[in-house]
C-alpha cells in the first residue's frame, strides 16, 4: 500500500509503499483511511522528538483517522504508538480505540478537528471539573488547538475566556470564536508579563499550550495580579511549543494556592479519553466548533511537510 514513510528523523517523510499492515488481535480490523490529520503529535513523532517515540525505523507516522470498515462502518479512530501509523492507504484499528460516525459526517472536518480539540475538552472535562461561571486563559491561543479551545471553553460554561498568542492577526480573528478578551505575547518579556497579569490576573484556569519562557514569565506575572492569592489557580500543561522546561520558585508555590498539571497520554488512560470522544465528535458533526481543514493528497506528503500552514487551519491528508 502506499504511505508517509519515515527513513531518517532528519527528513520528511516520503511517499513510498510499505506491506499492508494485517490484523492479528481479536478486536482488530483492517480499514481504508479516509482522511488523517497533521497535527504536531504527527510532526514529533516523525522526527522522533516526542516522548513515545521509541526510535524505530522506517516509520508510518499519524496518531487518528477517519476510515472506513469493510463492513460499510465509518470510524474515527486513535492509532497504538507503533511504527505503521495512519498516514495510509489503510490502517489496522482496534475497534475499542475506535468510535462510530453517523453516517454524512465529513470525515475531513473530523480528522482535522478531533486531535486538536480532544485537548482542552478532555482536560477541561476528565482533567479537572470547569466550576460554573469560570474564568479560562488559553495560553497558545493562536494555534489550531488554541482556536478550539477558546471555543470549547465557552461552550461547556466558561463565564469569560481570555486568549493570548503571539500572532496579531490571529488573535484579532479570535473574539468571533469566543473570546473576550485577547492579549499579544509579543515584545519584552516585561511588556507580556504586565499585559497578562492585566487582563488574565483573577482566571481560575489556564490552558497553557507553551510552557517555556512564555510560561516562566506568564505565572508569576498572573499571581501576583490576582485580588486574592488564596483564590485556586488550575494551570494545565498540554502543549510545549515555547520550549520544554522553566524554572519555578518556590516562593510562588507558598505565595499563591496555585495547582499544576498535565493533560496528555499517561496522565489519563486511554479508556477515559476514548470516552470522551463520542460527545465531541457529535459537537463537531453537528457543527458546533468552527473548523477550517486544509485538505491534500497523501501523495504530496513531502511538499506538504515543508509548506507553512494557512493561519488558522489544520492539514487533513487524504490517501
Amino acid at each position: 500500500m502506499h504511505a508517509a514513510v519515515v527513513h531518517s528523523f532528519d527528513t520528511p517523510p516520503r511517499y513510498g509503499t510499505v506491506p499492508t499492515p494485517v490484523p492479528r488481535g481479536e478486536h482488530e480490523i483492517l480499514v481504508e483511511v479516509l482522511a488523517a490529520g497533521l497535527h504536531p503529535r504527527v510532526r514529533s513523532s516523525a522526527d522522533g522528538s516526542h516522548y513515545t517515540s521509541s526510535g524505530v525505523l522506517p516509520l508510518v507516522p499519524g496518531i487518528d483517522a477517519v476510515g472506513r470498515a469493510a463492513d460499510g462502518d465509518l470510524l474515527y479512530f486513535v492509532a497504538p504508538d507503533t511504527a505503521l501509523g495512519t498516514l495510509a492507504e489503510h490502517a489496522v484499528v482496534d475497534r475499542r480505540r475506535a468510535i462510530a460516525l453517523p453516517p454524512g459526517t465529513d470525515p475531513v472536518a473530523v480528522a482535522a478537528a478531533m486531535n486538536p480539540a480532544m485537548s482542552s475538552w478532555v482536560a477541561l472535562r476528565r482533567r479537572i471539573a470547569l466550576p460554573a461561571g469560570a474564568h479560562v486563559l488559553i495560553l497558545g491561543a493562536t494555534g489550531s488547538a488554541g482556536r478550539l479551545a477558546v471555543q470549547i471553553a465557552r461552550h461547556l460554561g466558561a463565564e469569560r475566556v481570555v486568549a493570548a498568542g503571539r500572532d496579531h492577526e490571529r488573535l484579532a480573528l479570535l473574539p468571533a470564536l469566543g473570546a473576550d478578551e485577547t492579549v499579544l505575547l509579543s515584545g519584552a518579556s516585561g511588556e507580556i508579563a504586565e499585559r497578562l497579569g492585566k487582563s488574565a490576573g483573577d482566571v481560575d484556569i489556564v490552558i497553557d499550550y507553551v510552557w517555556g519562557a512564555v510560561t516562566e514569565h506568564a505565572l508569576p506575572a498572573l499571581l501576583t495580579a490576582r485580588p486574592d492569592r488564596s483564590k485556586p489557580l488550575t494551570w494545565i500543561q498540554i502543549g510545549s511549543v515555547a520550549g520544554p522546561d522553566l524554572t519555578l520558585p518556590s516562593s510562588l508555590l507558598r505565595a499563591a494556592n496555585l495547582q499544576i498539571m498535565g493533560s496528555g497520554q499517561g496522565s489519563l488512560t486511554t479508556a477515559g479519553i476514548l470516552a470522551e470522544l463520542p460527545a465531541l465528535a457529535a459537537e463537531i458533526t453537528c457543527g458546533t466548533f468552527t473548523i477550517d481543514p486544509s485538505p491534500e493528497p497523501l501523495s504530496e506528503v513531502e511538499r506538504v511537510w515543508t509548506t507553512p500552514t494557512p493561519p488558522g487551519r489544520r492539514v487533513v491528508l487524504v490517501p
